[in-house]
């Protein structure tokens, strides 16, 4: 069901939008953190070591493609908002068209290119054979990941949130059930994680498909799905590459931190790995909300700059900033308190080094939780941004985080070598920094803009 947020209740529309959005992308966390949490679990420490170094290079293929189609929805939005139906239709058409060829491309230039990519963020020889196979399945599902990215932003532009969630759902079931059977029962260990998401992936994409074609008249193109509109195309490239570069500069620095915990972990042990990769996976769920409070600012941004509406954009951020900082109080208190818990999840008891894994995580955890406030700041003013389509500045910020936050982590281990004082706490310290960059960079050119909506 689509919904027009030019006119309602500001909070009410926010939360409204924001709880399915909430509710699907943790949906989505959970096929990577089923895979994490069962392999730990029941493989060994070194199958999550295998698995959860994978993860930030898989994401920067799956999120530079997630990044086209939001990029790609800020148009949507627009247009929606400008009620120019033949525009919007022409809009889908030709980001389906262009999203197709560049996943089908992705795919095939990527799976050769794994092991070299593997031994450039120096992956342990123990771990290297498992981490290739586990991410060469993933890379095959890339194109369903961009088709249901694509459906899941299309039908959130035109304000529905719910449908994704629901298709989502039944996906993330079929996944946690898919490694259960294939890594118990048929002992196929990291390869059967991966094929349980590929296959999920698929199954997400195809139910999409299927509702849109039924169930959203706007979207119920027919043979409209092949118009190529090559004028929309270059502005979608313009908005979808600026997007999706931010997503890729975001992850391809998570990669660059995984280098350095690798290589630490040459020195220190598999421990620093496995508990690093289980502290980022809690850390997925935590930042989730706030990115999509973020995102359902985009939205509302958005419908409302095409309507017209300047007062309800300011209001939206506004009113946006305050649900993000709330919900990070109340994150840093859970996190704070349930480090261990969260832990626990990630580690079997039976793992010869359980207790080192489980000491490394639940401190980086805590140290995590007193940090959280400042990605609720971040992602609330990138969703503003995102949505008056200033993605320059949402690139940029992204971009300085990263380069500090790298920069940071790399002067602790390489030029200060405090490995050994500080250990896993570098990273916290890393990610302060990171924020601390970004917002010095983004909060002066948000308060220029708020001010030209007077």
């Amino acid at each position: 069901m689509t919904k027009d947020m030019t006119q309602g209740n500001t909070a009410h529309l926010l939360i409204g939008f924001t709880i399915p959005l909430v509710l699907g992308n943790l949906l989505q966390l959970t096929y990577n953190a089923a895979d994490s949490m069962i392999v730990g679990r029941f493989v060994s420490s070194s199958a999550l070591a295998a698995v959860g170094t994978c993860n930030p290079i898989m994401n920067i293929a799956i999120l530079f493609l997630s990044g086209m189609c939001m990029g790609a929805s800020i148009l949507m939005s627009h247009q929606y908002g400008e009620k120019n139906e033949e525009k919007l239709q022409r809009q889908v058409s030709t980001t389906f068209l262009g999203g197709i060829v560049f996943s089908l491309a992705a795919t095939i230039i990527l799976i050769p290119l794994v092991p070299a990519i593997l031994h450039l963020i120096n992956v342990p020889e123990e771990i290297m054979a498992e981490s290739t196979s586990y991410l060469r399945i993933i890379m095959c599902a890339i194109c369903f990941t961009f088709l249901y990215n694509f459906y899941a932003n299309t039908m959130r532009s035109l304000g529905d949130s719910k449908t994704p969630l629901l298709f989502l759902g039944i996906s993330a079931a079929f996944n946690i059930f898919g490694d259960l059977l294939l890594v118990i029962v048929f002992h196929l260990g990291v390869f059967g994680c991966a094929l349980a998401t590929a296959l999920s992936e698929m199954l997400s994409a195809l139910f999409c498909a299927v509702y849109v074609h039924y169930k959203v008249p706007v979207l119920n193109l027919g043979k409209k799905w092949f118009v190529f509109d090559k004028g929309l195309f270059k502005t979608t490239v313009a908005y979808s590459f600026t997007s999706a570069m931010q997503q890729a500069v975001l992850q391809i620095g998570k990669v660059m931190i995984q280098a350095i915990v690798n290589e630490m972990g040459g020195i220190l042990g598999i421990s620093i790995i496995a508990a690093f990769n289980a502290v980022n996976k809690i850390d997925d769920f935590a930042y989730t909300p706030e990115q999509n409070i973020g995102h359902a600012m985009t939205t509302f941004v958005a419908q409302n700059q095409g309507a017209g509406i300047r007062k309800r954009m300011k209001e939206g951020f506004r009113t946006g900033i305050l649900i993000e900082l709330a919900y990070a109080c109340i994150l840093g208190i859970v996190s704070f308190i349930c480090a261990r818990f969260f832990m626990g999840l990630f580690v079997s008891r039976a793992d010869a080094n359980y207790a080192h894994v489980m000491d490394l995580g639940t401190k980086y955890l805590k140290a995590m939780a007193f940090l959280y406030l400042l990605p609720s700041l971040t992602n609330g003013v990138q969703g503003y941004f995102r949505g008056i389509g200033d993605l320059k500045v949402t690139l940029a910020s992204t971009f300085m985080n990263m380069l500090a936050r790298v920069a940071c982590a790399a002067l602790l281990v390489y030029g200060l070598h405090l490995t050994e004082s500080l250990h896993i706490y570098i990273f916290a310290i890393a990610n302060f920094v990171g924020w601390i960059f970004m917002l010095l960079f983004e909060v002066p050119l948000l308060r220029k803009h708020l001010k030209m909506l007077l």
